[in-house]
């Protein structure tokens, strides 16, 4: 994972369901005050189809907003507090 201004990137390619997720919500876990004032956003990068539908549903679940893009084959998942 590395730190772009503040935007935290998660790279999961060659992770599959259930593992994307779980990586996921750890990470979204550990900054979930940072995500909720609007310091970080998180982007999930994927190869996994199965990812697009998991993650945003937890993360929506969670009080997050999500966005996914298709990029070069990769699902990108951006996500950040819904204010």
């Amino acid at each position: 994972m590395s730190d772009n201004d503040n935007q935290l990137k998660l790279d999961i390619r060659g992770q599959i369901c259930p593992s994307c997720l779980l990586l996921t919500l750890k990470e979204i876990t550990a900054h979930a005050d940072k995500i909720n004032n609007g310091e970080y956003s998180v982007l999930v990068i994927s190869d996994d189809r199965h990812a697009t539908a998991t993650i945003p549903d937890a993360v929506h679940n969670m009080g997050f907003s999500s966005k996914t893009e298709k990029v070069d084959g990769d699902y990108h998942i951006l996500i950040s507090s819904e204010n």
